[in-house]
């Protein structure tokens, strides 16, 4: 399904909502329907180890509506700047700090004034100084030209109405020879324009989402290179079920549509030196 106009307002408005949830002692989903006993959906549970979420504020953990672990999967040295695109509550800005160490500088960009004044609570508690919160779209990052080394994102340009605009971006900001590390859902293969509805019905971080050779083509586009799509958990038709039909979708007639058709991805690229 193409993005709406109104997707950017959606998607505030979900974060919003998100941030409060955390805010009262629940946690943000990123479905629309919680599976049972509470917990989250298959695309955003286990994603940290224990020596990560031990080393944060819980609520960091709690605001989590990514796919995906970069700031592991990036290989961050110490010294490096990274900026994470669209940090919602602060989690993987926070452990990307600790991994650059005080040399280094993490920020985090976010559109969403309850997520950012999470994030700095998040930030205070965990008592890291490297780390700043910007206020901004990741379509006009708030940076000047060749000022990060490395770019990290957890499940957002998917949501996204202008990629091409957003990697542009990304390689705008990055210095020369720097990296793009990021999470996203990833779509292999034709899925029926019906059939994408229904998932985005269950599970609001598809939606956007781009074919693979179409993300690596919009890569090439905006000038990086050494593209590589390595996925980190594909989705099965069994994860989906619980959520289909808790949402009134008939889960056997859709399932043989979306089997292994949507994925967690690492993104990685590069700008030329």
């Amino acid at each position: 399904m193409n993005n709406t106009p109104d997707m950017k307002q959606t998607v505030k408005r979900k974060y919003t909502q998100a941030a409060k949830r955390v805010s009262s002692g629940e946690s943000a989903c990123c479905g629309n329907v919680p599976s049972r006993g509470g917990g989250c959906d298959p695309i955003t549970s286990n994603l940290y180890t224990s020596g990560e979420t031990s080393a944060i504020p819980e609520d960091a953990l709690a605001a989590s509506l990514g796919c995906g672990n970069p700031s592991a999967l990036a290989e961050l040295r110490p010294g490096e700047t990274v900026l994470d695109l669209g940090s919602g509550g602060g989690i993987d800005v926070l452990l990307s700090a600790r991994r650059v160490g005080p040399t280094g500088k993490a920020y985090g960009l976010d559109m969403t004034d309850e997520m950012l004044a999470l994030a700095r609570e998040n930030q205070k508690q965990a008592g890291v100084g490297n780390v700043e919160f910007l206020k901004g779209e990741i379509e006009n990052v708030p940076l000047p030209d060749n000022s990060v080394d490395v770019i990290i994102s957890n499940c957002v340009i998917n949501l996204s109405n202008d990629k091409q605009r957003v990697l542009r971006e990304a390689y705008r900001v990055l210095k020369p020879g720097g990296r793009l590390a990021v999470s996203d859902i990833v779509v292999r293969g034709k899925v029926p324009a019906e059939i994408r509805r229904n998932v985005e019905l269950w599970i609001g971080c598809v939606a956007g989402a781009l074919e693979e050779s179409e993300y690596r083509s919009k890569l090439t586009e905006a000038g990086f290179e050494a593209i590589e799509v390595e996925p980190t958990r594909i989705y099965e038709a069994s994860d989906a079920r619980e959520f289909l039909t808790a949402a009134g979708l008939d889960a056997d007639a859709i399932a043989p549509n979306i089997e292994g058709r949507f994925m967690s991805a690492f993104i990685r690229a590069r700008k030329a030196h």
